[in-house]
């Protein structure tokens, strides 16, 4: 999306209205499903849609976990005489609910975008003013989740918006997720728990390992803005930092086996952004590894830590429910890295033995004491799942 100026100001007199409902339970483990924006931005249409539906029911990824189908931006097109959002005609014919119908069909949920702002960020009719509207709308239409953006906002008030629409949804008759979408510029770790079910921690993601295109940033960047975040992230009220590129070609398969272990350990949503009717098997692979997975859906949804950095090399930690706990050790070099984690930088006893299963080599080291590492890969990462042993 556009990243345009976004600057918090005091809310309008209209503006101020409180949550009389508690947000509903929608999210205890991360979202996991499928957004269009970072493969196909606006060029998106019903039968793609409905392509990507079927890919994600027949290809492995429902039976992992996935399950919202995500319409982002592009698919609206004007207002009708009553002030009610109409569908692009062109690019979606048979209309949104029989759309909506189709991707429940195959036991999956359905999403789509919106904008706080007049307009959304690529130039479609937003939701300002028309909130409660356009939230009956998406009820009758049989919408699960809302990616709700923050372009064309001018001077309005972030926490102010975003209540207003979280009011809406809860008034609409019908659970749908709110995705928060206002890139962090507005502290949303200050108010989002009690609003959305996700929050953008950062701009966007583009498919890179590092740098900056325009208002998006690499992977590794937007980690970095992550370490300090996980005071503020767990069940039901998630730090996003942006989707998945997985797939999408900017990257090696060795860089997104690290993408994905690392957002698993953020806690983060997991939303794929490739092309699932296209997938190739090492997508299919990374995408669908399901010890990686679990710890991404770990019930405590304590987000990790970076416990240690030197150089290019770094440990994270995340607590996991029952004692466990899971580890990567990365290394951004461009050389291999030997590299260990010790038992007293996760806070065990030095005389523990445990278990450790490599969730990418499937590799069990059975009693394990004191500390393990190996060699990392440039670019790569080691994630385990560490055991103690009774």
């Amino acid at each position: 999306m556009v990243l345009l100026a976004a600057f918090a100001a005091p809310a309008f007199g209209h503006e101020t209205l409180k949550l009389d409902t508690p947000k509903p339970l929608l999210a205890p483990t991360p979202p996991m499903g499928w957004n269009s924006w970072n493969k196909f931005g606006c060029n998106i249409n019903e039968a793609l849609v409905r392509q990507q539906a079927d890919a994600m029911a027949a290809s492995g990824m429902k039976d992992a976990g996935y399950r919202y189908i995500v319409i982002d931006d592009c698919w609206q097109k004007s207002r009708d005489a009553d002030g009610n959002i109409v569908a692009d005609p062109e690019r979606f014919p048979g209309g949104i609910k029989a759309l909506a119908d189709y991707v429940h069909s195959k036991g999956l949920k359905f999403g789509l975008y919106s904008d706080a702002g007049a307009l959304t960020c690529g130039g479609r009719p937003g939701s300002a003013g028309h909130e409660f509207q356009d939230a009956r709308q998406y009820a009758k239409w049989g919408v699960d989740y809302l990616k709700y953006d923050w372009c064309h906002t001018g001077t309005r008030n972030a926490e102010a918006a975003y209540t207003i629409m979280a009011k809406a949804l809860r008034e609409s008759g019908r659970d749908i997720v709110l995705s928060i979408c206002e890139w962090g510029v507005n502290q949303p770790e200050r108010w989002a728990q009690q609003v959305g079910h996700l929050w953008r921690t950062t701009g966007d993601i583009f498919d890179a390992w590092e740098g900056k295109k325009d208002w998006s940033i690499g992977m590794t960047n937007i980690l970095d803005l992550q370490a300090e975040r996980w005071r503020h992230s767990g069940p039901n009220a998630w730090n996003d930092p942006d989707m998945l590129e997985v797939g999408n070609g900017g990257m090696t398969s060795t860089e997104y086996e690290s993408h994905f272990s690392l957002w698993a350990m953020l806690a983060a949503p997991l939303i794929a952004g490739n092309d699932l009717s296209k997938m190739d098997a090492e997508t299919r692979r990374i995408l669908t590894n399901a010890d990686v997975i679990t710890v991404d859906q770990d019930p405590l949804g304590q987000q990790a830590r970076r416990i240690w950095k030197q150089g290019d090399i770094e440990i994270w930690a995340r607590q996991l429910l029952g004692g466990e706990q899971a580890v990567v050790l990365f290394n951004r070099g461009k050389a291999p890295a030997e590299m260990t984690v010790s038992w007293d930088q996760l806070n065990l006893p030095a005389a523990l033995k445990a278990d450790v299963l490599d969730l990418w080599s499937k590799k069990v080291s059975k009693n394990v004491r004191g500390r393990f590492g190996g060699t990392v890969a440039p670019h790569g990462v080691i994630m385990a799942r560490i055991t103690p042993r009774p």
